[in-house]
């Protein structure tokens, strides 16, 4: 069975930072892209991040660019978002993707507030 377990998620004043981490099992992590997608309260679903399976090459919305470093360790089954700077417009619902099997995790909730 395909599962993604997110984990990391807090309430944090504007300017901290959080590490998100999406635990993978039930497929061959090294060989599927993974993504990271938020969704903020009212809003539709919004795509944050990915990176390849070698994590040779990542893609950041403009959005987060500079701010958001997306990582992964192959050997540890494991995607991990990293958010410094965070501004309440982050405050959102984020899950981690497998757009390969159609898979999601059930997302972590990251607050920003003063």
């Amino acid at each position: 069975e395909v599962q993604l377990v997110e984990s990391g998620g807090d309430t944090v004043q504007p300017g901290g930072s959080l590490r998100l981490s999406c635990a993978a099992s039930g497929f061959t992590f090294d060989r599927y892209a993974m993504s990271w997608v938020r969704q903020a309260p009212g809003k539709g679903l919004e795509w944050v991040s990915a990176i390849n399976p070698a994590s040779t090459s990542t893609y950041l919305s403009p959005f987060v660019k500079g701010r958001f470093t997306v990582s992964r360790d192959n050997a540890k089954n494991t995607l991990y978002l990293q958010i410094t700077n965070l501004r309440p417009e982050d405050t959102a619902r984020y899950y981690c993707a497998n757009s390969g099997l159609g898979a999601w995790g059930h997302g972590t909730q990251v607050t920003v507030s003063s």
